[in-house]
């Protein structure tokens, strides 16, 4: 059976939404906002009645009756680690994301959209795979210093969605194969997922692993205690050296790859080498994980937005084909991933989590 689904994904510069029966897209949008939109704006969540009348006005331009709807999920946000699945959204889950207890961002929206629009209409209101999802192995939190213990965040919604999607067309199950899964996009995490979880990953958010287009990634410590107690930066100022201005960005002043690729094939060395030390380093974090994982890998698999650039995965090939098959799952189709997890529920496949 087939059942109508409104996925809400809210970004840090848009609004995707997307009503689905079953696999079947019967409608998709994505409002782009711009920055003097959001201008009046202390913090997130006082975006939440601007996202609701986007909601609103998208769905009635397409003339859905919502009456018809099933369920409604939203990007799951910032919350406290949890399992992988598909959890349904609850009063304590929207008390932490109202708080920004575990962080602030727009995907905190989702939930709290979603929870509104399904409360009116008397059904279901889920999250799915949230950046938060810890999987991890006790052995794989140690970070070295006990004041410190590695953290699971990552591009969970992707991961899982590229390993199911994978492990069908091998002929089997996500949870009965074992795959490293590297999201490649603004942010990078390198996974390993045994047998249907994510048992070690990189912290693709607060430094940790590759660097990234826009994050520097894991920086040697000293150099940079050194620059936090100079006087010659803000602690805010760090962080964004951290997250958003780190990586390409500081290397080469973009976080386009697009516009590093141009300055790659126009022979610039500056690029030529920033590039291919990108490569490098998610090659090398592909590398550990396969370790992580005893070697027995049914594939090695490359998603994201940068695994639509041929020049970019290929080098990860040349590095990393050795250790097992490489196969290129490009793009990340969050709106799908989240229609599917509801899917699932909705039909009995899987039972639904609480929060």
């Amino acid at each position: 059976m087939s059942y109508d689904v409104l996925t809400i994904n809210p970004g840090s510069t848009s609004t995707k939404l997307a009503v689905y029966h079953g696999d079947k897209v019967l409608f998709e949008e994505t409002v782009r906002h711009t920055m003097q939109e959001f201008a009046d704006f202390n913090n997130v969540q006082e975006q939440f009645d601007f996202r609701w009348q986007v909601l609103r006005r998208v769905i009635d331009a397409f003339g859905y009756d919502v009456n018809k709807l099933d369920a409604v999920v939203g990007r799951g946000g910032l919350l406290r680690p949890v399992a992988g699945g598909t959890y349904m959204v609850t009063e304590k889950m929207l008390d932490d994301l109202k708080e920004n207890k575990y962080g602030e961002h727009a995907s905190n929206l989702g939930a709290m959209l979603a929870k509104k629009l399904a409360d009116k209409l008397g059904i279901p209101s889920f999250i799915v795979d949230p950046v938060v999802v810890d999987e991890m192995q006790p052995i794989a939190r140690f970070s070295g210093n006990e004041l410190i213990a590695r953290k699971s965040i990552f591009h969970a919604l992707n991961h899982k969605a590229a390993g199911r999607k994978i492990a069908k067309e091998l002929g089997s199950e996500y949870e009965k194969m074992n795959f490293v899964i590297a999201h490649l996009g603004g942010g990078i995490s390198v996974a390993a997922h045994r047998q249907g979880k994510a048992v070690d990953v990189n912290n693709a958010l607060d430094g940790d692993g590759p660097f990234s287009p826009e994050r520097s990634g894991s920086l040697p410590m000293n150099d940079f205690l050194e620059a936090c107690f100079s006087g010659n930066w803000t602690k805010r100022e760090l962080h964004e050296l951290i997250v958003g201005r780190g990586g390409m960005i500081s290397y080469l002043g973009t976080n386009s790859m697009l516009d590093v690729e141009n300055k790659v094939q126009a022979g610039d060395e500056d690029a030529i080498k920033a590039f291919d030390a990108m490569a490098y380093q998610v090659s090398k974090e592909i590398g550990a994980c396969s370790v992580v994982l005893h070697g027995k890998i049914d594939a090695i698999i490359l998603t994201g937005g940068l695994a639509r650039s041929e020049l970019f995965t290929s080098k990860i090939i040349e590095q990393t084909n050795w250790i097992a098959r490489v196969i290129i799952e490009p793009g990340e189709d969050e709106l799908e991933a989240l229609n599917s997890g509801v899917q699932r529920v909705l039909a009995g496949i899987e039972k639904e989590k609480v929060y």
